[in-house]
């Protein structure tokens, strides 16, 4: 492994063993202070982040490695003066050893992995992709279920522009017997390329559009916000709001995901409630990146 662009690029196998990875750190972290001793890492952000920026950068110092960053680069670096992305990524790519790349282009880590002379992470291209959220989704998932094969899961909200996801599905259709309901509004219903390869990999799709075509043992929900800084127009879009009364619903073992940040589509009131999962998905990321770095550029034990 190399680059992280895509999760097209990963096979059961290679999340088999990042997850491995992912619980030795997290119980013997100790072993890992000096993993990337002697590394830098650029985190360039050209779009808003919270957790997957300060996630990556704690990684990084949790592994012994140091960091230089941009958390606006859209205004706050030479882009502003005209410099294109693809010489912003020549000229950092020469002061470090890896870049966490996250721009509003759907091929910018294609891009920008073009003409990089160290490792490329994608952590989030404009409505496409986010591989490593993805990663600590599935990850998550498998924490709480034990298992990946046979699950029933509703993916719901901002399913045309909601990269976390687009790179979620991808990763699901690698395991066997699985099936995803899609809740969402017609305007934003997951775009076609994406039914088409869930069903060239026998994956079930059902698309929804309300919570009385769920079933009650579904064993996830994940949740997005509707990403109306995408939209072109003036676009109102009512939403699906999940309260302590929607979760009535739904089984004990039903978990509610979340890739955050969430408005108004997960009331509070449900953060007490067993089954939200959310905010320890939040911090399974951290783990999740570290692992991730380790295998690109950190000292092999």
């Amino acid at each position: 492994m190399y680059h992280i662009l895509s999760c097209d690029q990963f096979a059961r196998d290679d999340l088999e063993r990042i997850f491995k990875l992912t619980d030795d750190i997290r119980t013997n972290p100790e072993r890992f202070t000096t993993s990337l001793q002697g590394k830098l890492v650029a985190t360039v952000f050209y779009e808003p982040s919270t957790r997957t920026r300060l996630s990556f950068e704690a990684a990084v110092l949790r592994l012994g490695g140091k960091i230089i960053s941009t958390e606006n680069a859209k205004e706050m670096s030479s882009v502003i003066k005209g410099e294109s992305l693809f010489d912003t990524i020549r000229v950092i790519g020469g002061y470090c050893d890896a870049i966490v790349l996250r721009h509003p282009e759907r091929q910018s880590a294609a891009d920008a992995a073009s003409v990089a002379r160290v490792p490329i992470i994608n952590a989030g291209s404009g409505s496409g992709e986010h591989p490593t959220q993805a990663l600590l989704d599935v990850y998550t998932v498998y924490k709480y279920k034990k298992t990946l094969d046979g699950l029933s899961i509703a993916v719901m909200g901002d399913l045309l522009f909601g990269r976390t996801v687009h790179s979620l599905v991808k990763l699901l259709a690698l395991y066997k017997d699985v099936t995803i309901y899609g809740l969402s509004r017609d305007v934003l219903a997951l775009p076609e390329e994406y039914v088409v390869y869930l069903e060239e990999r026998g994956v079930r799709y059902i698309p929804c559009r309300s919570f009385e075509e769920l079933p009650y043992d579904l064993d996830v929900l994940y949740h997005t916000r509707t990403q109306t800084e995408r939209f072109h127009t003036d676009l109102q879009v009512e939403e699906f709001i999940i309260d302590p009364e929607v979760m009535k619903r739904f089984s004990d073992r039903t978990i509610l995901l979340h890739p955050l940040p969430r408005r108004h589509e997960i009331s509070p009131a449900v953060d007490t409630d067993s089954r939200a999962a959310y905010f320890a998905q939040s911090h399974n990321g951290m783990y999740v990146r570290m692992s991730l770095l380790h295998s690109i550029i950190g000292t092999s034990f």
